[in-house]
């Protein structure tokens, strides 16, 4: 390392402790609380419906199960347990009249629900990418402004628009829109409503599933893997989708969508000229899932899935297809000998079968059958609502294809394999709960192939191992 290289981490370094010594000092504050247009409409701090956010408790998935529509001082929907928390009457009533022969209904929030996520970090390599500056301070990473809560007595929504510091611009982020009912059946409850979002399992109620799976922050310009499932996230923010879902007895939950491709800043109609994943007709999801709570413990276990006939880079011509088939599980332990702290474990596994016909047409890639099978399971120990270490393995492995996935710098692969394996670490702290403070490690026992002249330029896995450092103010 170099003088100049330690000079910039040193000062790193000065400036992280800095920020987060201000964050502890001076915006401190008993009374604070995370989400705040969720905990303006409910009442609730962020510790009654999460655990270290984004994961949820059974407060919050039934709280997003019910269409985001709790608000202060209301009865607990039905299918939800416990009551408004003890800040819940400081909630405006609803500017509301009930509808009649003659005239429409109005039921509003006295206030606009939004909220806003301002985030700070630096993230550095063991080894530079070539030419360029190693630990990038980002101020910000990100802005994220939230439109979320109940929109009517049934309907409610998670509305995210985020400015990339990389682009420099806002565009829509994670977006899903509710209409819930719940009734009694035979003296059971049934939940059940209709969803519009724009990426597939951002609906989705737990954190085993990969919209809202571990490990929760990451830094923004550092080497990632290149091989992605479908449902893994390649169309996240690229979709539009409606389905519906319900759950029985808070024990049996299903869902199906339907999602459409909606490109963002192409115009319209589209071309798909500038798209690798272009739906042919409409692409279904499902999910399924059973919970189960005894004691201390929580466990669920799950199915989801997706199919998806695109054509590259075009509406017109051949097409590939993709399957993929994934299970997941959640399991929480309460530790009453502890404080009631509590320990959580994910855990998901995605077999994707695809047939690239119209990839191996325009040369891309070698052969049409491929498979990709990835794995992820991490665990997280929650000291109250202030700390939470975890660690995550990681490995994603399938065909080998040296036109898939050829040799290039950094990104590329010298082996054509899309293997890649490693860990994630990560410490978060919450001096209150709307500032985190959080430290991330990722080590990369392969990476596109192999561990080391992964790219065939001389660069190895291990040169790709980052640490990533964020503040966080959500307000």
């Amino acid at each position: 390392m170099n003088l100049a290289t330690r000079r910039n981490g040193q000062a790193f370094w000065l400036i992280a402790l800095g920020a987060g010594l201000y964050a502890i000092t001076f915006l401190y504050s008993r009374s604070a609380s995370a989400v705040p247009s969720f905990a303006r409409q409910t009442g609730y701090t962020c510790n009654r419906c999460h655990i270290n956010p984004p994961e949820l408790n059974d407060e919050g998935r039934k709280f997003k199960l019910n269409g985001y529509t709790l608000r202060a001082g209301q009865a607990p929907l039905s299918g939800q347990t416990g009551k408004p928390g003890q800040a819940g009457q400081t909630g405006l009533p609803p500017i509301s009249t009930p509808p009649d022969r003659q005239k429409s209904g109005l039921d509003l929030l006295a206030y606009l629900p939004l909220s806003a996520w301002f985030e700070i970090s630096n993230a550095g390599l063991k080894k530079p990418q070539p030419s360029t500056q190693n630990w990038n301070f980002s101020l910000p990473q990100d802005v994220s402004l939230f439109l979320s809560g109940a929109f009517s007595t049934h309907s409610g929504g998670f509305i995210q628009a985020t400015y990339d510091a990389q682009s420099d611009h806002f565009t829509l982020d994670n977006t899903d829109i509710r209409y819930a009912r719940s009734r009694l059946v035979h003296g059971k409850t049934l939940v059940y409503g209709i969803t519009l979002n724009n990426s597939p399992t951002v609906e989705d109620i737990w954190n085993s599933t990969p919209t809202w799976g571990y490990p929760w922050i990451g830094p923004a310009g550092v080497p990632t893997p290149t091989a992605t499932a479908i449902v893994d996230g390649a169309l996240a923010q690229d979709v539009a989708g409606l389905g519906g879902y319900a759950m029985w007895r808070d024990h049996l939950y299903g869902a199906a969508a339907v999602y459409r491709s909606s490109h963002l800043g192409q115009s319209l109609p589209n071309a798909g000229t500038a798209s690798q994943f272009n739906i042919q007709g409409v692409a279904p999801y499902w999910r399924a899932a059973w919970q189960q709570s005894s004691g201390n413990n929580y466990l669920e276990v799950g199915t989801y899935g997706m199919h998806v006939v695109s054509t590259p880079l075009a509406v017109t011509g051949l097409r590939d297809t993709f399957t993929d088939t994934a299970m997941d599980w959640q399991y929480e332990r309460v530790l009453p000998q502890m404080a009631n702290d509590m320990i959580t474990f994910h855990g998901t596994y995605i077999h994707e079968s695809s047939n690239l016909n119209a990839t191996v047409n325009l040369g891309g890639a070698r052969f049409v059958p491929h498979h990709l099978d990835t794995f992820r399971t991490d665990v997280a120990y929650h000291a109250g609502f202030r700390f939470a270490p975890a660690i995550g393995y990681f490995v994603t492995s399938g065909t080998t294809d040296s036109n898939l996935y050829a040799p290039q710098p950094l990104s590329g692969s010298q082996t054509g394999s899309p293997r890649s394996q490693g860990f994630t670490a990560n410490f978060t702290y919450w001096p209150v709960m709307n500032i985190r403070l959080a430290a991330q490690y990722t080590r990369y026992l392969s990476f596109n192939g192999s561990g080391t002249n992964y790219d065939g330029t001389g660069r190895n896995a291990g040169d790709n191992n980052s640490v990533y450092l964020l503040v966080g103010v959500i307000f």
